[in-house]
């Protein structure tokens, strides 16, 4: 007799696994200053700390959907969860930033692992006019652990130390192992019974290059990494890749990694694209805050982690009533809905974000924001991962996280480059405003001692050093102006900085009106739900472009 599904109790146990990986893409954040200090080591080592956990998230996690596909989705979640946490453990006891940044190479392999089984398993689950609560849920834990990041990260660290934003994951890990193993159904989809090894071999190469580009090439100055071989040679490698891989998917009629057919879907290539506009925006609207709560206003990582908490709130609890929405009406509505909100939000932080302004004055537009991400996961996966077919459900989910993460990558490294250029030009501009305060042969001293300062402030790092031979009260006019110029620099370029996701939502704007709401048709008999019963599903969008 079959052992009869729970899916609740199921999606209960793979979300909170998910929680974790969501929440590792964050936490860090918060934590750089502290590890610079007591690792001993400089800041572009710790930001690899960061890199090298989104290059080993990305590049496998394509294949992990392939993956899923053959050998069942469980047990997959099961050794990606097992790694991740054994990793935890590892990135906790570090000693050095090697071993820390090796240990986080090993995390992302295990995120990598579990991401797409947890979308893929919401469709085998839940039947398709019930997965609305499903995939609401889903988003709620997507939404909540991307802005809880750094609030729990704060905590953590001005409590315990950056050990502890690790550490904490290894209980979670383990409760979420044993809930996995006994509540979670060993299915077992079988629909790929071979490996595209050229296609993993191309996809993943190129991915790794375009990343490693991206993200590192602020750090190279866009020039030369070593051995005549330039940051824009190893992206365009990249791309080069990626363009054979695209064509040894057409030419490979077996087993394709990412069959083509897929994006014939109109729903599942504009959600698609949604998601990636969505994976900018979640990695570089955090970052930009932060730096700005903990830079400019002076919190504590705690304190600006507080202030971020509304809007992880407000996206929480708006999560699944957006998911059971998108079983009533349209989801193309409740996502642009969302998109609309949040693109507002950011637009109105850019407008009133000032260096000695109230913390609690930006508490409504970040609520704003807030409702908008709520709105957002839950009707967007929906949609997306509904348009396909059922024996594509597995490589659907590895590619709309593969999407959501890639652009996650652009938005971290894109919002880098603009906010580095972006802090240098401020400063520049406030210094020759504010050495006007000074008489008339200090000037120019104040002004060059913030030439080339950009990177000394990039993440809240030191101001420039006083000119030697001033006098006293010259001297103490100096340190009061650079404090101004520093606020005022980091504001201006933080506010230029966020139009950037804004002008990203109004493309994930667009992509989400090409969206069109599924008919529903029976099951065929193979596609029967979770209790057995043949219910209705959402008809692709294939027959109807």
């Amino acid at each position: 007799m079959t052992k009869p599904i729970r899916p609740w109790p199921a999606l209960f146990a793979l979300c909170l696994g998910f929680f974790m990986v969501m929440l590792d893409m964050t936490i860090v954040n918060v934590a750089v200053p502290s590890m610079v200090r007591e690792l001993g080591t400089g800041l572009n080592a710790v930001i690899w700390v960061t890199s090298v956990y989104l290059l080993a998230y990305a590049v496998p996690i394509l294949s992990a959907g392939r993956l899923g596909d053959r050998v069942g989705p469980k047990r997959v979640f099961v050794a990606g969860l097992a790694v991740f946490t054994g990793a935890s453990l590892w990135c906790g006891l570090s000693g050095s930033v090697e071993m820390l940044i090796a240990a986080r190479a090993l995390q992302g392999f295990g995120a990598a692992l579990m991401t797409p089984q947890t979308t893929a398993f919401i469709t085998h689950l839940f039947p398709p006019d019930k997965r609305g609560p499903a995939m609401g849920a889903w988003g709620s834990v997507a939404g909540l652990a991307m802005i809880t990041g750094p609030v729990a990260g704060g905590v953590l660290v001005d409590r315990f130390g950056w050990e502890w934003i690790f550490f904490v994951n290894v209980p979670v890990g383990l409760i979420a192992l044993v809930l996995t193993v006994f509540l979670v159904p060993d299915w077992q989809p079988r629909n790929s019974h071979r490996f595209d090894v050229p296609g993993i071999l191309l996809s993943g190469a190129g991915i790794f290059c375009v990343v490693f580009g991206i993200q590192n090439g602020q750090h190279y100055a866009w020039g030369t990494v070593g051995s005549g071989i330039g940051i824009f040679d190893i992206i365009g490698a990249g791309v080069l890749l990626l363009g054979g891989f695209v064509l040894w998917q057409r030419v490979n009629r077996r087993a394709p990694l990412l069959p083509l057919r897929i994006f014939t879907h109109r729903n599942f290539s504009a959600g698609t694209l949604s998601a990636v506009a969505v994976g900018f925006v979640m990695a570089s609207m955090p970052l930009l805050l932060i730096i700005h709560f903990q830079s400019v206003l002076g919190l504590s990582p705690t304190h600006a982690g507080l202030l971020i908490a509304p809007m992880a709130l407000t996206s929480g609890t708006v999560a699944p009533f957006a998911g059971r929405l998108s079983d009533r009406m349209n989801p193309r509505y409740l996502l642009m809905f969302g998109l609309l909100a949040l693109c507002s939000g950011i637009g109105a932080l850019a407008l009133v974000v000032t260096p000695a302004g109230s913390p609690s004055a930006l508490i409504p537009w970040l609520v704003l924001c807030g409702l908008g991400i709520g709105f957002i996961f839950s009707p967007l996966s929906n949609v997306t991962l509904n348009a396909v077919d059922r024996t594509l459900v597995g490589t659907a989910s590895g590619i709309f996280n593969t999407a959501r993460q890639v652009g996650g990558v652009l938005g971290s490294a894109a919002v880098g480059v603009l906010l580095q250029a972006q802090i240098g030009a401020s400063l520049i501009s406030r210094a020759n405003e504010t050495a006007l305060a000074l008489p008339v042969e200090f000037r120019q001293r104040f002004v060059d001692g913030f030439t080339g300062a950009d990177g000394a402030t990039e993440f809240g790092g030191t101001t420039p050093e006083l000119p030697v031979g001033l006098p006293p009260g010259i001297a103490e006019q100096f340190r009061h102006l650079t404090a101004q110029v520093v606020q005022n620099g980091l504001t201006d370029a933080v506010k230029v900085s966020l139009w950037l996701p804004v002008c990203v939502l109004v493309f994930g704007l667009l992509s989400a009106a090409a969206l069109r709401r599924p008919d529903r048709v029976p099951l065929s008999p193979e596609e029967p739900g979770p209790g057995g019963d043949r219910r209705s599903r959402p008809a692709t969008s294939a027959g109807r472009r």
